[in-house]
């Protein structure tokens, strides 16, 4: 995308500065200022952190095919099924607002009350500052979703795994997760003292094998998969995956991040899409920023795992407690989903559509299911973001996701499906994805084409 200010574009110095230090190995010099010598040969520029090479030629790869920064654009307002960024109207598929429910006036309306009465922060961790009675009302009823004792809400999403996991495994334990799992569920195993193992994809004999050779070494283990993988829109066997951990005397815990709201008759989640009676799931995890509008997450489970971890989970003991408002918004979001199923049955249709059009396409979607996450595998990572450009470009805004976010040569666009999409977006974004993937084949945009305009 091209615009008045060239907005996101490096000058014509700082690539040219960025182009010879490529190609010279090193990245660009910082500006001089007058220091002391250093006492030794240490290395203490920003520069020099390892991502920032990669960064870097992101930036310029993307400068040489004429394509502006696709990371961190400005929206201009709320963001949707369509959206305004950077100036221009979109059709958007880079939103997980599944069901709609982002500035749904009740959702705002019961926001506006709270913010009035308690203010925009509860001002320190709730084990210090207290609780509110909206942290409760949305613990119980997101505890009534699972059949669950209890539940309990914190801060940031991301942290509920890390501390989550962090708190339960210790260093006697394995954890053994999908290799595919999100990074909080990555990192939270990493910062736990227990021992990490990796299952393929969705390939539970292959988990099977690995319990049997390791479940005997360790005090307690944890399984950890997703009920609605992000990044290929595909999710596991629960009731295998109950089966085998009960074989094997293992906690499962599930990250229902993308399937509440999403999965099952009523959207609540894997087991109801499963059929399998949720209590027989030991930790379920979710997220309050997808189809419950907020931000945060949340576990929910027995009554002993939700007191144990309200004083031990870092997240939760030093972390401030979730705004009001934000506790309201989901709790009223929340009451939407239960009152009205009909948004659960169109996010699965326009979904489905989405995927039926897009196979009959040509497009591969890998082993994606056809709820609310459909990826567009490319492999190539160049061609994926000239693609997602030229979308944008011609209205339509899905974002590439490249290595290392996902495994090499299996770069894609992503799309988020919202109920709030008509058949008609969904048509006319699949059409267009085809025409430009075509084309850029034909034009044979890729990373050996750049490599070769880099020499």
């Amino acid at each position: 995308m091209t615009s008045e200010d060239d907005r996101g574009r490096l000058s014509g110095d700082q690539r040219a500065a960025m182009l010879a230090a490529m190609r010279r190995g090193s990245p660009p010099a910082a500006r001089p200022r007058e220091t002391a010598p250093p006492r030794g040969n240490w290395d203490t520029s920003f520069v020099s952190l390892p991502g920032y090479r990669s960064m870097t030629t992101h930036l310029v790869a993307g400068e040489m095919l004429g394509i502006a920064n696709p990371f961190h654009r400005l929206h201009e307002s709320r963001s949707g099924a369509h959206a305004t960024i950077d100036g221009r109207d979109c059709l958007n598929f880079a939103s997980y607002d599944y069901l709609g429910l982002n500035g749904h006036p009740q959702v705002t309306e019961a926001v506006a009350a709270a913010a009035a009465e308690w203010g925009t922060s509860v001002s320190a961790s709730r084990l210090t500052a207290g609780e509110r009675p909206a942290h409760r009302a949305l613990e119980h009823e997101i505890a009534a979703l699972y059949d669950a004792d209890a539940a309990l809400v914190f801060v940031s999403g991301h942290a509920t795994n890390v501390s989550a996991i962090a708190a339960l495994i210790g260093p006697k334990d394995l954890i053994v997760h999908d290799a595919l799992a999100h990074n909080s569920i990555v990192v939270g195993a990493e910062t736990s003292r227990g021992q990490r193992r990796l299952y393929p994809h969705n390939d539970l004999d292959a988990l099977e094998r690995l319990l049997e050779a390791n479940r005997h070494k360790f005090e307690r283990c944890l399984i950890v998969t997703e009920g609605l993988f992000s990044m290929d829109g595909d999710g596991p066997d629960l009731a295998r995956l109950v089966e085998i951990k009960e074989r094997w005397g293992a906690w499962l815990m599930v990250d229902e991040a993308h399937a509440l709201g999403v999965l099952g008759a009523t959207g609540r989640g894997i087991a109801e899409h499963a059929g399998v009676d949720p209590r027989r799931v030991d930790i379920w995890m979710g997220t309050l920023s997808k189809t419950l509008v907020g931000c945060g997450g949340y576990i929910a489970g027995a009554t002993a795992l939700i007191d144990y971890l309200k004083f031990h989970a870092p997240g939760m003991v030093y972390s401030v407690g979730m705004p009001v408002p934000l506790a309201v918004a989901s709790l009223t979001a929340l009451r939407l989903m239960r009152a009205e199923p009909e948004r659960v049955a169109r996010l699965q249709a326009v979904a489905r559509r989405f995927l039926e059009r897009a196979r009959a396409a040509g497009l591969d979607v890998g082993e994606s299911w056809g709820h609310a996450v459909v990826p567009v595998v490319v492999g190539d990572s160049i061609r994926t973001v000239v693609l997602a450009d030229r979308l944008f470009a011609r209205g339509v805004n899905a974002f590439p996701i490249i290595p290392p976010g996902v495994p090499e040569r299996s770069a894609r666009l992503r799309f988020f499906l919202s109920a709030a999409h008509t058949d008609d977006d969904v048509d006319r974004a699949v059409a267009m994805v085809a025409e430009e993937l075509g084309r850029l084949v034909e034009e044979g945009v890729s990373v050996t084409a750049l490599s070769a305009m880099l020499k």
